[in-house]
């Protein structure tokens, strides 16, 4: 059983890689071969604006990075018995802040004109119908990163990215292709797609192995407090206790510290959670992409477009709304059977509060670089790309800890 598992774990990170490669050459050789001439990095007239090919590889570059350690940041504190409403609520304060940074940065410098205003500017214009998009955009965002907090729990870090990842690629990437007015090139685009089809299969029967695995080792283990089947918890560190990660002994120490009991539910709950999680977050891209290029011409003649910064100011703002509105809901009326709580509750929780506001930090910035380099690569090509890479880094991230500890 455990060397299945890992014949299907190293499939699914191949698999991803290839759809990376694919990607990354897809952009490089779409309508966006333009030269390494300005880079939009202020030349004193005006705002900045990513537009060559180096900006936006360097910006998905970095986004990588930030949208790489943020759910590892997450996972550590409800394994480590931190409520995941009150990570939540400190996660998407920063978050926000994180877009108001970039916007009265980027979004502000240079000189205004009537073509590309700056963001201040755009406050006051006409741009509600892309407003409304940019907002849905990140509804749908604040969902899906909220529904993964809770699949992590269930499905397990490395599976829930495959297969959430391999979702918003299927639909996400699609919806911008034809959205971009087919920029990229579909010989190389949809190949990759269809390995990303490959790898949610891939990830369902890594989770049901795992699933049964972690089953077939608590039944050779009789504690009273356990009831029910043991599911997928194989992916922690190795410091509940001092079992050895993967026992019976990690599991069940983990379940009796970590936030999110597990024990005794289906296996079809986390894949739901991660199947709905992928269907919001395949939409927010598309929802960003019509909001900054108004491909639907739903704005007043002479009205300019939505910079990617007053986008990214909107889209938070509406994250952030929704999170906190669910997120204090939940504090008195929890999920899974969570303890309940409270506001007092939650602002005399310290344990763990800065490292979720790193995690805000760092989503928020990866998001805003991913949606600079997307609005010069093209926003398929962009998705695509830092989705593929995002995922890798996530199962090489798990890969490792699990071999060093």
């Amino acid at each position: 059983m455990t060397y299945c598992k890992m014949v299907h774990r190293w499939l699914t990170i191949l698999l991803l890689s290839l759809s990376m490669i694919g990607w990354l050459y897809g952009l490089l050789d779409s309508r966006f071969l333009v030269t390494f001439t300005t880079e939009g990095v202020i030349s004193g007239l005006k705002m900045y604006v990513v537009d060559s090919r180096g900006g936006a590889i360097a910006c998905m570059l970095l986004a990588l990075f930030f949208l790489g350690t943020w759910p590892a940041i997450l996972t550590l504190l409800e394994r480590r018995g931190r409520l995941p409403q009150h990570t939540y609520l400190d996660y998407t304060i920063t978050n926000l802040l994180a877009a108001v940074i970039i916007a009265f940065t980027f979004g502000e410098f240079g000189h205004t004109n009537d073509d590309i205003p700056n963001f201040l500017v755009q406050l006051s214009q006409n741009n509600w119908p892309s407003v409304l998009f940019a907002m849905g955009g990140g509804v749908v965002l604040s969902l899906g990163n909220l529904s993964t907090q809770y699949a992590w729990a269930f499905v397990g870090l490395s599976v829930t990215s495959v297969i959430c990842s391999s979702i918003t690629v299927v639909i996400g990437t699609t919806l911008n292709y034809f959205l971009d007015d087919k920029i990229n090139r579909a010989e190389i685009l949809f190949p990759g797609v269809a390995c990303f089809l490959i790898a949610v299969c891939f990830g369902s029967v890594v989770h049901t192995s795992n699933a049964k695995d972690n089953e077939a080792k608590l039944d050779k283990v009789e504690d009273p407090h356990i009831g029910g089947e043991g599911k997928d918890l194989e992916y922690g560190s190795g410091n509940a206790g001092n079992a050895n990660t993967g026992t019976a002994n990690f599991l069940i120490e983990l379940e009796s510290r970590r936030a999110i009991k597990v024990f005794g539910k289906s296996t079809l709950t986390g894949l739901a959670i991660c199947l709905f999680s992928g269907l919001c977050c395949s939409l927010f891209t598309p929802l960003f992409n019509l909001a900054t290029n108004d491909q639907w011409h739903t704005l007043e003649d002479g009205v300019p477009h939505l910079s990617v910064y007053t986008t990214f100011f909107y889209f938070s703002c509406s994250c952030f709304v929704i999170a906190i509105i669910l997120n204090i809901t939940f504090l008195y009326h929890p999920m899974f059977n969570l303890p309940q709580s409270s506001i007092k509750a939650y602002l005399n929780d310290w344990e763990g509060r800065g490292w979720a506001f790193l995690a805000g930090l760092l989503c928020g910035f990866g998001n805003g670089l991913q949606f600079m380099g997307g609005q010069a690569a093209g926003y398929a090509a962009a998705d695509a790309v830092q989705v593929s890479l995002k995922s890798v880094l996530l199962n090489l991230i798990v890969q490792l800890s699990n071999a060093l500890f």
